[in-house]
């Protein structure tokens, strides 16, 4: 699974800057931090099933600042493919606190082998192949949006 355009979100950039602050959750980006720093993926939302399904199946490209989040309306076991798929990609994938739980790096165009993501799912971020492990994203790095509401590890407006 991959990006799908959803309701018309646009992507946009990629900061990672050491340190750097953002001051208000959008649902239009994401903000991951850890040992390594901190960074802010601007993406597409994916939050209906049609949406999921399509993810970034048959585009040729995504930019080095743009990721898509697989949001689901409760934490699941969370299984993706990459059929139709022409490009690597990491899925990061965070439970309901916002907490990365598993990351899966460059997974492979067109392969239909299941990616598990194990249980207790809420988000997936897709993101271009090679960048979590480029970055330092690992288990137990933070994320933050406003799905993750109340039971964040790191929430919005901090």
């Amino acid at each position: 699974m991959g990006i799908g355009f959803a309701r018309g979100l646009s992507v946009c950039a990629l900061a990672a800057w050491p340190g750097a602050l953002w001051a208000a959750c959008s649902e239009t980006a994401v903000e991951l931090r850890g040992d390594w720093g901190q960074a802010r993926f601007n993406v597409e939302l994916a939050d209906e099933p049609q949406e999921r399904a399509q993810g970034l199946m048959h585009r040729d490209n995504l930019p080095r600042s743009a990721g898509m989040l697989f949001v689901y309306d409760a934490p699941q076991r969370a299984r993706f493919w990459m059929k139709n798929t022409l490009i690597p990609l990491d899925m990061i994938f965070v439970d309901d606190t916002g907490t990365v739980t598993r990351v899966h790096e460059n997974a492979v165009p067109h392969d239909l082998t299941g990616i598990d993501g194990g249980e207790g799912v809420l988000a997936v971020l897709e993101i271009n192949g090679g960048m979590a492990g480029a970055m330092g994203i690992v288990p137990g790095t933070e994320m933050r949006h406003p799905a993750f509401g109340d039971a964040a590890a790191w929430p919005c407006g901090q």
